[in-house]
Protein backbone atom coordinates (compact mmCIF):
# COMPACT_ATOMS: atom_id res chain seq x y z
CA UNK A 1 0.00 0.00 0.00
CA UNK A 2 1.08 3.09 -0.87
CA UNK A 3 0.38 7.08 -1.06
CA UNK A 4 -0.42 7.01 -4.51
CA UNK A 5 -3.43 4.29 -3.99
CA UNK A 6 -4.89 6.00 -1.33
CA UNK A 7 -4.85 9.07 -3.37
CA UNK A 8 -6.81 6.92 -6.08
CA UNK A 9 -9.39 5.15 -3.59
CA UNK A 10 -9.99 8.84 -2.68
CA UNK A 11 -10.93 10.21 -5.93
CA UNK A 12 -12.84 7.47 -7.11
CA UNK A 13 -15.12 7.75 -3.97
CA UNK A 14 -15.64 11.67 -4.36
CA UNK A 15 -16.08 11.16 -8.39
CA UNK A 16 -17.71 8.44 -7.92
CA UNK A 17 -16.36 7.29 -11.15
CA UNK A 18 -13.39 5.74 -12.19
CA UNK A 19 -12.93 7.51 -15.33
CA UNK A 20 -13.32 10.86 -13.71
CA UNK A 21 -11.16 9.73 -11.20
CA UNK A 22 -8.51 8.80 -13.98
CA UNK A 23 -8.58 12.22 -15.36
CA UNK A 24 -7.90 13.84 -12.36
CA UNK A 25 -4.93 12.16 -11.22
CA UNK A 26 -3.13 12.35 -14.66
CA UNK A 27 -3.40 8.27 -15.39
CA UNK A 28 -4.72 6.28 -17.50
CA UNK A 29 -8.06 4.21 -16.47
CA UNK A 30 -6.45 1.14 -16.87
CA UNK A 31 -3.78 1.74 -14.37
CA UNK A 32 -5.57 3.50 -12.06
CA UNK A 33 -7.45 0.24 -12.07
CA UNK A 34 -4.83 -2.01 -11.78
CA UNK A 35 -3.61 0.10 -8.71
CA UNK A 36 -7.16 -0.44 -6.81
CA UNK A 37 -7.51 -3.87 -8.04
CA UNK A 38 -4.28 -4.44 -6.30
CA UNK A 39 -4.91 -2.83 -3.28
CA UNK A 40 -8.36 -4.79 -2.87
CA UNK A 41 -6.19 -7.87 -2.87
CA UNK A 42 -3.86 -6.78 -0.26
CA UNK A 43 -6.88 -5.71 1.59
CA UNK A 44 -8.56 -8.41 1.24
CA UNK A 45 -11.81 -6.63 1.12
CA UNK A 46 -14.12 -4.71 -2.41
CA UNK A 47 -13.58 -1.26 -1.88
CA UNK A 48 -15.83 -0.22 -4.33
CA UNK A 49 -18.70 -2.00 -7.01
CA UNK A 50 -19.15 -1.37 -10.38
CA UNK A 51 -22.08 -1.19 -12.37
CA UNK A 52 -22.57 0.03 -15.86
CA UNK A 53 -23.29 3.19 -14.59
CA UNK A 54 -21.91 4.14 -11.84
CA UNK A 55 -19.13 3.19 -8.74
CA UNK A 56 -20.26 2.80 -5.55
CA UNK A 57 -18.33 2.69 -2.01
CA UNK A 58 -18.87 -0.39 0.00
CA UNK A 59 -19.01 -0.22 3.53
CA UNK A 60 -15.46 -1.43 4.10
CA UNK A 61 -13.90 0.91 1.35
CA UNK A 62 -16.19 4.07 3.35
CA UNK A 63 -14.09 3.09 6.12
CA UNK A 64 -10.84 2.89 4.37
CA UNK A 65 -11.34 6.61 2.53
CA UNK A 66 -12.02 8.28 5.82
CA UNK A 67 -8.89 6.71 7.19
CA UNK A 68 -7.41 7.80 3.56
CA UNK A 69 -7.77 11.20 3.78
CA UNK A 70 -6.18 11.86 7.35
CA UNK A 71 -3.23 9.82 5.73
CA UNK A 72 -3.35 12.22 2.60
CA UNK A 73 -3.67 14.93 5.01
CA UNK A 74 -1.39 14.09 6.91
CA UNK A 75 1.71 13.51 4.29
CA UNK A 76 1.40 16.58 2.87
CA UNK A 77 1.18 18.83 6.35
CA UNK A 78 4.82 16.82 6.80
CA UNK A 79 6.01 17.99 3.44
CA UNK A 80 5.04 21.61 3.73
CA UNK A 81 6.65 21.72 7.70
CA UNK A 82 9.84 19.99 6.16
CA UNK A 83 9.80 23.09 3.50
CA UNK A 84 8.72 25.47 6.10
CA UNK A 85 11.45 24.35 7.84
CA UNK A 86 14.15 25.64 5.04
CA UNK A 87 12.71 28.51 4.30
CA UNK A 88 9.59 28.02 1.36
CA UNK A 89 5.44 27.23 2.01
CA UNK A 90 4.36 25.21 -0.53
CA UNK A 91 1.29 23.26 -1.04
CA UNK A 92 -2.46 24.18 -2.16
CA UNK A 93 -3.94 27.01 -0.45
CA UNK A 94 -8.17 26.43 -0.51
CA UNK A 95 -9.52 30.14 0.02
CA UNK A 96 -13.12 30.91 0.05
CA UNK A 97 -14.91 34.39 -0.21
CA UNK A 98 -18.28 35.12 -0.30
CA UNK A 99 -19.46 37.50 -3.72
CA UNK A 100 -19.81 40.76 -1.76
CA UNK A 101 -16.07 40.97 -0.07
CA UNK A 102 -15.79 44.34 0.48
CA UNK A 103 -12.52 44.66 2.85
CA UNK A 104 -10.17 43.86 0.55
CA UNK A 105 -9.25 43.27 -2.97
CA UNK A 106 -9.40 39.41 -3.44
CA UNK A 107 -7.67 39.67 -6.92
CA UNK A 108 -4.92 41.74 -5.55
CA UNK A 109 -4.11 40.14 -2.42
CA UNK A 110 -4.40 36.74 -3.93
CA UNK A 111 -1.73 38.16 -6.71
CA UNK A 112 0.48 39.43 -3.92
CA UNK A 113 0.30 36.17 -1.79
CA UNK A 114 1.54 34.09 -4.94
CA UNK A 115 4.12 36.56 -5.92
CA UNK A 116 5.58 36.12 -1.95
CA UNK A 117 5.27 32.24 -2.21
CA UNK A 118 5.55 30.68 -5.86
CA UNK A 119 5.24 27.08 -4.98
CA UNK A 120 1.99 27.27 -3.54
CA UNK A 121 -1.10 26.77 -5.57
CA UNK A 122 -4.23 29.18 -4.79
CA UNK A 123 -7.72 26.97 -5.32
CA UNK A 124 -10.97 29.71 -4.58
CA UNK A 125 -14.04 28.54 -3.71
CA UNK A 126 -17.12 31.25 -3.62
CA UNK A 127 -19.96 30.95 -1.49
CA UNK A 128 -22.23 31.86 1.36
CA UNK A 129 -20.77 32.70 4.65
CA UNK A 130 -23.15 29.79 6.30
CA UNK A 131 -20.98 26.64 3.75
CA UNK A 132 -17.41 28.47 4.01
CA UNK A 133 -17.59 28.48 8.04
CA UNK A 134 -18.49 24.67 7.56
CA UNK A 135 -15.90 23.61 5.17
CA UNK A 136 -13.40 25.24 7.54
CA UNK A 137 -14.47 23.54 10.96
CA UNK A 138 -14.14 20.49 8.30
CA UNK A 139 -10.40 21.29 7.20
CA UNK A 140 -11.89 21.51 3.06
CA UNK A 141 -10.33 25.03 3.03
CA UNK A 142 -8.24 26.69 4.91
CA UNK A 143 -9.15 30.48 5.34
CA UNK A 144 -12.75 31.74 4.44
CA UNK A 145 -13.36 35.48 3.72
CA UNK A 146 -17.45 36.11 5.45
CA UNK A 147 -19.68 39.29 5.91
CA UNK A 148 -22.06 38.49 8.88
CA UNK A 149 -24.66 40.68 11.27
CA UNK A 150 -23.05 41.78 13.59
CA UNK A 151 -24.84 39.33 16.09
CA UNK A 152 -23.86 36.37 14.26
CA UNK A 153 -20.29 35.32 15.56
CA UNK A 154 -18.97 32.06 14.32
CA UNK A 155 -18.04 29.54 16.51
CA UNK A 156 -14.84 26.70 15.88
CA UNK A 157 -13.43 28.88 14.06
CA UNK A 158 -10.38 30.95 14.48
CA UNK A 159 -11.41 34.86 13.34
CA UNK A 160 -10.19 38.38 12.62
CA UNK A 161 -12.46 41.22 12.01
CA UNK A 162 -11.48 42.46 8.76
CA UNK A 163 -14.64 45.37 8.29
CA UNK A 164 -17.68 46.58 10.02
CA UNK A 165 -20.18 48.82 7.95
CA UNK A 166 -23.35 49.43 8.15
CA UNK A 167 -25.53 48.35 5.30
CA UNK A 168 -26.90 51.30 2.27
CA UNK A 169 -30.17 51.70 1.18
CA UNK A 170 -29.40 51.31 -2.29
CA UNK A 171 -32.46 52.84 -5.39
CA UNK A 172 -32.72 53.78 -8.52
CA UNK A 173 -31.88 57.21 -9.21
CA UNK A 174 -35.53 58.30 -9.59
CA UNK A 175 -36.43 57.15 -6.45
CA UNK A 176 -38.41 59.46 -4.29
CA UNK A 177 -35.93 58.65 -1.46
CA UNK A 178 -32.72 59.06 -3.58
CA UNK A 179 -32.19 62.64 -2.96
CA UNK A 180 -32.38 62.14 1.10
CA UNK A 181 -29.23 62.57 3.52
CA UNK A 182 -30.34 59.90 5.66
CA UNK A 183 -33.17 57.02 5.61
CA UNK A 184 -34.81 54.88 8.11
CA UNK A 185 -35.72 51.45 7.74
CA UNK A 186 -39.63 52.58 8.53
CA UNK A 187 -39.30 55.17 5.77
CA UNK A 188 -38.43 52.11 3.48
CA UNK A 189 -42.29 50.19 4.80
CA UNK A 190 -44.16 48.97 1.41
CA UNK A 191 -41.10 49.40 -0.84
CA UNK A 192 -39.95 46.27 -3.05
CA UNK A 193 -37.21 44.98 -2.31
CA UNK A 194 -34.57 42.39 -4.21
CA UNK A 195 -32.15 40.36 -1.60
CA UNK A 196 -30.51 37.11 -0.90
CA UNK A 197 -31.80 33.72 -0.89
CA UNK A 198 -34.38 33.37 1.84
CA UNK A 199 -32.48 31.11 5.00
CA UNK A 200 -28.74 32.98 3.48
CA UNK A 201 -26.83 34.60 6.31
CA UNK A 202 -26.47 37.40 3.51
CA UNK A 203 -30.18 37.55 3.86
CA UNK A 204 -30.35 37.81 7.30
CA UNK A 205 -28.64 40.93 8.12
CA UNK A 206 -31.76 42.96 6.53
CA UNK A 207 -34.38 40.24 7.65
CA UNK A 208 -33.51 40.46 11.41
CA UNK A 209 -33.15 44.30 10.83
CA UNK A 210 -36.62 44.86 9.62
CA UNK A 211 -38.25 42.53 12.15
CA UNK A 212 -36.29 44.64 15.05
CA UNK A 213 -38.19 47.38 13.64
CA UNK A 214 -41.67 45.74 13.06
CA UNK A 215 -41.60 46.21 9.21
CA UNK A 216 -42.86 43.71 7.14
CA UNK A 217 -40.92 44.06 3.90
CA UNK A 218 -41.91 42.58 0.48
CA UNK A 219 -39.19 40.98 -0.83
CA UNK A 220 -40.35 39.99 -4.89
CA UNK A 221 -36.99 39.40 -6.19
CA UNK A 222 -34.20 36.78 -4.94
CA UNK A 223 -31.00 36.46 -6.23
CA UNK A 224 -27.61 34.95 -5.10
CA UNK A 225 -25.25 37.80 -7.31
CA UNK A 226 -25.42 41.59 -5.53
CA UNK A 227 -24.74 42.57 -9.14
CA UNK A 228 -27.47 40.94 -10.27
CA UNK A 229 -29.46 41.96 -7.38
CA UNK A 230 -28.20 46.24 -8.22
CA UNK A 231 -29.33 45.26 -11.95
CA UNK A 232 -32.93 44.68 -10.65
CA UNK A 233 -32.64 48.32 -8.67
CA UNK A 234 -31.02 50.25 -11.38
CA UNK A 235 -33.68 48.74 -13.73
CA UNK A 236 -36.45 50.45 -11.32
CA UNK A 237 -38.11 47.22 -9.73
CA UNK A 238 -36.59 46.81 -6.17
CA UNK A 239 -34.44 48.39 -3.43
CA UNK A 240 -31.98 46.83 -1.75
CA UNK A 241 -29.95 46.81 1.38
CA UNK A 242 -25.92 46.02 1.04
CA UNK A 243 -22.36 46.85 2.10
CA UNK A 244 -21.43 50.50 0.91
CA UNK A 245 -18.13 48.83 -0.20
CA UNK A 246 -20.09 46.44 -2.84
CA UNK A 247 -22.34 49.34 -3.99
CA UNK A 248 -19.39 51.40 -4.68
CA UNK A 249 -17.52 48.69 -6.63
CA UNK A 250 -20.71 48.02 -8.57
CA UNK A 251 -21.38 49.80 -12.17
CA UNK A 252 -25.13 49.55 -11.78
CA UNK A 253 -26.87 53.38 -12.02
CA UNK A 254 -28.06 53.29 -8.21
CA UNK A 255 -27.92 55.84 -5.63
CA UNK A 256 -27.17 54.59 -1.96
CA UNK A 257 -28.47 56.65 0.87
CA UNK A 258 -26.98 56.32 4.08
CA UNK A 259 -29.58 53.67 6.69
CA UNK A 260 -29.69 54.90 10.47
CA UNK A 261 -30.83 51.95 11.69
CA UNK A 262 -29.71 49.59 9.70
CA UNK A 263 -27.77 46.53 9.86
CA UNK A 264 -24.14 46.42 10.47
CA UNK A 265 -22.22 43.78 8.47
CA UNK A 266 -18.92 42.29 10.14
CA UNK A 267 -16.60 40.56 7.73
CA UNK A 268 -14.12 38.35 9.05
CA UNK A 269 -11.01 36.25 7.93
CA UNK A 270 -11.99 32.68 9.05
CA UNK A 271 -9.32 29.16 9.30
CA UNK A 272 -9.24 26.20 11.87
CA UNK A 273 -8.73 27.40 15.00
CA UNK A 274 -6.59 24.51 16.02
CA UNK A 275 -3.79 23.61 13.44
CA UNK A 276 -3.64 25.84 10.12
CA UNK A 277 -1.24 24.84 7.59
CA UNK A 278 1.57 26.99 6.86
CA UNK A 279 -0.04 27.85 3.44
CA UNK A 280 -3.01 29.22 5.73
CA UNK A 281 -0.42 30.99 8.41
CA UNK A 282 1.82 32.53 5.07
CA UNK A 283 -1.86 34.30 3.86
CA UNK A 284 -2.89 34.92 7.02
CA UNK A 285 0.49 37.49 7.23
CA UNK A 286 -0.31 38.73 4.36
CA UNK A 287 -3.57 39.36 4.66
CA UNK A 288 -2.19 41.64 8.14
CA UNK A 289 -0.10 44.11 5.36
CA UNK A 290 -3.17 44.29 2.85
CA UNK A 291 -5.29 47.68 2.78
CA UNK A 292 -8.47 47.00 4.46
CA UNK A 293 -11.31 49.03 3.03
Amino acid sequence: MDLQQLRYAVEIADASSFTRAAERCFVTQSALSHRIAALESELGQRLFTRTSRSVRVTEAGAAFVRRARVALAAAEGAREDAAAAGGRVIGTLRLGVIPTVAAVDVPTLISRFRAAHPSVRVELTVGNSDSLIASVRHGDLDVALLGLREESIPSGVALRTLSRERLVAAMPPHHRLARRTRVRLADLAGEVFADFPAGTSGRAQSDSAFAAVDVVRDVAFEADSAELILGLVSAGLAMTLLAPGVVARSQAAVESVPVDDGPIRVEYAAWDEQAPRTVARAFLAELETADLG
